[in-house]
């Protein structure tokens, strides 16, 4: 089970609510709690989305003035700050392929992984818009396919600096003046049609080999990406069918590049409105709702279906047009036809988890669909989005999470200290056939 921290939570008008602290989320503090609160509750990992700059729109007019996503901290500052402050809960960032370089990348992940005693992980994206392309000396984003292309060699290059040290390295003998074995640092030399880069990397090797790699796409480009690299998936399935239909090609993705199927963890992004009735859980969600403006409601469709200021927002849901993300489009839509929904119902029910499957009910509802989801082989998991921090946390700590563990489906401590050790993942194989060894500070011990 992941925790996405990102803002004040994953509700637009989240920051309305009279419990919220709208400065939240410039507030170290404010995430500082949320971490201890999510770690003493045994959460896997915190998982912080991120954008290179200010993606909301003043589309249609209005709607920038009532978006509180637009105040942010850099993820890899925040997470290093926050593994000071906690001892074993993962930590894992986004960071873009197309405005990074490769070593810049395997640099600062690796010094996270380091810092924190191996709890890193990398969210693999891509990026998608054009708010981020001028932030880096261009008009409009990459293409779609060149996106895919040149992320496809970027991670490569990562893992291989990553693979600069073998574990037993670090000699650190005083006595022979020895703290390096020279046959341990490797140099990757790669030179490709995006990146040449010589390494090696200066950051050793982690207690968990390398940070964990993470995805989100679900486009025939990113299943293609996960095949190769993704050891954790972030998904956003809206239904049982499309959850075990998204699995089935991921699995097969890693299978097509000689990857085991069980050496990935699917978790599926959702939003919890928990009550201890039905009648109780509804009334959160309204009253949540009622604080979206349309305005705002309707940016969040923007980036996906356009501008739908001029349709009726009690009337259907139109076709997508060039949208800026492929499968998110495609599912929002499909959706939207299948629950006769409303432009209204649509920019209520994204508004409110931001794309992730929103549950409303009591804790046995909302348990037995987890259950269901999981013991299916759907997912691995959850990726818990919630709407509103650090309340929705509370109210899952309080009414979910007793019913999960009643049912012997979430741990009451943790087992290992490393973010593969709590998923369960193996640890990763040098590409230079270095043999596993216990690092310094355990030789030492």
């Amino acid at each position: 089970m992941g925790l996405s921290i990102r803002y004040l939570g994953y509700h637009a008008a989240g920051w309305r609510h009279p419990d919220a602290d709208p400065g939240g989320s410039t507030s170290f503090r404010h995430f500082a709690t949320v971490a201890r609160m999510a770690e003493q509750s045994c959460f896997d990992m915190l998982f912080l989305a991120d954008g290179i700059g200010v993606r909301v729109t003043d589309t249609p007019p209005g709607a920038l003035a009532q978006s509180s996503q637009v105040a942010d901290f850099e993820p890899l500052t925040l997470l290093s700050a926050l593994s000071a402050v906690t001892g074993r809960i993962g930590l894992v960032a986004t960071a873009s392929t197309t405005y990074n370089e490769p070593f810049h990348i395997a640099r600062k992940y690796a010094s996270l992984d380091r810092i924190s005693g191996g709890r890193a992980g990398w969210n693999i994206v891509t990026s998608w818009s054009d708010a981020e392309a001028r932030n880096f000396g261009r008009d409009r984003h990459l293409d779609h396919d060149t996106r895919y292309d040149r992320a496809l060699e970027f991670a490569e290059v990562v893992k291989g600096l990553w693979d600069s040290w073998s574990a037993d390295a670090l000699v650190g003998d005083k006595a022979r003046a020895r703290f390096l074995d020279p046959a341990g640092l490797h140099v990757l030399d790669h030179d490709g049609p995006h990146f040449r880069v010589r390494g090696p990397l200066d950051v050793p090797r982690s207690p968990q080999g390398r940070p964990i790699l993470v995805q989100a796409g679900a486009s025939d480009a990113g299943i293609e990406l996960a095949g190769r690299n993704a050891e954790v998936i972030y998904s956003l399935p809206r239904s049982l069918a499309e959850a075990r239909a998204h699995s089935e090609k991921l699995r097969v993705a890693l299978e097509r590049h000689g990857r085991r199927r069980e050496d990935l963890r699917i978790l599926a992004g959702v939003t919890l409105f928990v009550g201890r009735t039905e009648a109780e859980a509804r009334a959160r969600y309204e009253a949540m709702r009622a604080l979206i403006p349309p305005e705002l409601g309707l940016s969040y469709l923007y980036a996906q279906l356009g501008d739908l200021s001029g349709y009726p927002l009690d009337g259907p849901v139109p076709e997508p047009r060039d949208p800026m993300v492929r499968s998110i489009a495609r599912a929002l839509v499909d959706q939207a036809h299948r629950e006769n929904m409303t432009i209204r119902d649509l920019y209520s029910l994204i508004a409110s988890g931001f794309g992730a499957h929103v549950l409303i009910g009591t804790p046995e509802r909302i348990v037995d669909m987890m259950e269901e989801w999981f013991s299916c082989g759907a997912v691995d998991g959850f990726n818990l989005c919630p709407a509103l921090l650090p309340l929705s946390l509370e109210e899952f700590t309080e009414l979910i999470l007793p019913e999960l563990r009643r049912r012997g489906l979430f741990r009451t401590r943790y087992e290992g200290t490393t973010l593969r050790e709590h998923l369960c993942l193996p640890l990763p194989a040098s590409r230079y056939g270095d043999p596993a060894a216990p690092a310094l500070e355990e030789r030492r011990a």
